[in-house]
């Protein structure tokens, strides 16, 4: 099994992705002997990996990051980077290599300050790896601040340094950035594609694997969540019940309040270990004493943890609304394919019969309107809009059509 396995759907990315990781590893072995470089590479010092939601950006990053630190002995005769059994690989592809930093956004944005250690260490060589790599998992929550620190470190990197950079599209990164990587593009992978993977990867039936594939059209981690946790299956039928409940303004409100009590219990439930963990980790850093009472001076550094976990949290709760939402959309995608007679094929098989009723009931402009209503809900929670309050805005709007 190579790296480049978990890249689903991506075949001619990760035939791109193989040569820059083979140019690079030419690269490191010339300046190792003391031989000239290679005249002509396929490598750069950044990339920006871009691509719909699901289509597994990071995972290709990470997969690159992995061929590049690859200290396979195979290479000497001939082969690829990127084994996935070496230690390079393996430590890379679990975040545990030293010379492979991961940032992504705690909260809603990737701010300066979870930049500033970074920065300084993209300009060092790498400790025992043989490139320094810093992938950036959410490039565009960069802010102002933290995006130009990111741009003087591209601009002017160590030689052997490698930004990656993960983004929806171009335009939510910097023009002056993105003017400065190597973009590479994923496309959605097909619902075979990803029914595959889930087969082969995670044992799951083949209809079952069909069934998470096809509801949820190509994303790869919602489908392997909806594929191995029942509790994702429960959470999904219950969003998609959410149409039939809104009959009046009591069922509205009601409906929208659920939805965000959804939200939070999981993202209670998701922080819950890791915050606890954390916690414990620090003060036994900090010398906590017997009893649990810290060391004079070091109240700041907890508070700055604290506040480091309610904005993960917050973020985690938007984030399940959003997949809700995703959700929903796909409902009444579906009820609009129907209304028009398309022949795209249904994401939500399992609840035809009930397509099929709304779409005899409704019209394909109300339909239209609907799914704008729910796209201006996600718009408002990106606004940091009181998620209750946006929610019920919606609900109000998808009874009235």
């Amino acid at each position: 099994m190579t790296v480049w396995d978990d890249l689903v759907g991506q075949e001619r990315l990760s035939g791109q992705l193989d040569a820059a990781a083979r140019d690079a590893d030419a690269i490191v072995t010339a300046a190792e002997s003391g031989s000239p470089p290679p005249e002509a590479s396929k490598m750069t010092h950044a990339w920006l990996f871009t691509g719909p939601p699901g289509a597994g950006r990071n995972t290709a990053a990470r997969a690159f990051a992995a061929a590049l630190q690859c200290v396979s002995p195979d290479r000497a005769l001939g082969g690829s980077p990127g084994c996935g059994f070496c230690d390079g690989c393996h430590t890379a592809l679990v975040g545990t290599h030293a010379d492979v930093t991961t940032v992504a956004a705690v909260g809603t944005q990737i701010l300066a300050e979870d930049m500033r250690d970074t920065v300084r260490k993209s300009f060092t060589s790498p400790a025992n790896g043989r490139w320094q790599v810093i992938l950036v998992e959410d490039a565009e929550r960069l802010n102002e601040k933290s995006a130009n620190a990111v741009l003087k470190a591209v601009e002017e990197p160590a030689p052997r340094t490698v930004w990656l950079l993960c983004a929806p599209s171009l335009e939510d990164v910097l023009p002056t950035i993105r003017s400065r990587c190597r973009h590479v593009g994923l496309l959605t992978p097909s619902v075979d594609a990803v029914a595959d993977m889930l087969v082969r990867r995670e044992g799951i039936e083949p209809e079952a694997a069909a069934v998470a594939a096809r509801a949820t059209q190509g994303h790869i981690e919602r489908a392997r969540r909806l594929a191995t946790d029942p509790r994702a299956r429960e959470r999904r039928a219950a969003v998609l019940k959410l149409p039939l409940r809104i009959d009046d303004i009591g069922g509205c409100f009601k409906a929208a309040q659920e939805l965000v009590d959804a939200a939070s219990e999981e993202s209670k439930q998701l922080a819950e270990e890791v915050d606890t963990k954390e916690t414990e980790e620090l003060k036994a850093a900090l010398g906590a004493v017997q009893g649990g009472r810290l060391p004079r001076g070091t109240a700041g550094v907890m508070k700055d943890l604290e506040d480091k976990q309610k904005r993960r949290r917050t973020r985690a709760q938007r984030d399940s609304l959003d997949l809700a939402l995703t959700e929903l959309t796909g409902f009444y995608r579906d009820v609009l394919a129907l209304q028009l007679g398309s022949r795209v094929a249904l994401a939500n098989v399992e609840v035809q019969d009930v397509l099929e009723r709304m779409a005899r009931n409704g019209t394909p402009e109300a339909t239209l309107r609907r799914i704008d209503a729910i796209a201006a809900c996600r718009e408002a929670l990106d606004r940091n809009v009181a998620p209750l309050l946006a929610v019920e805005a919606m609900t109000m709007a998808l009874r009235t059509g």
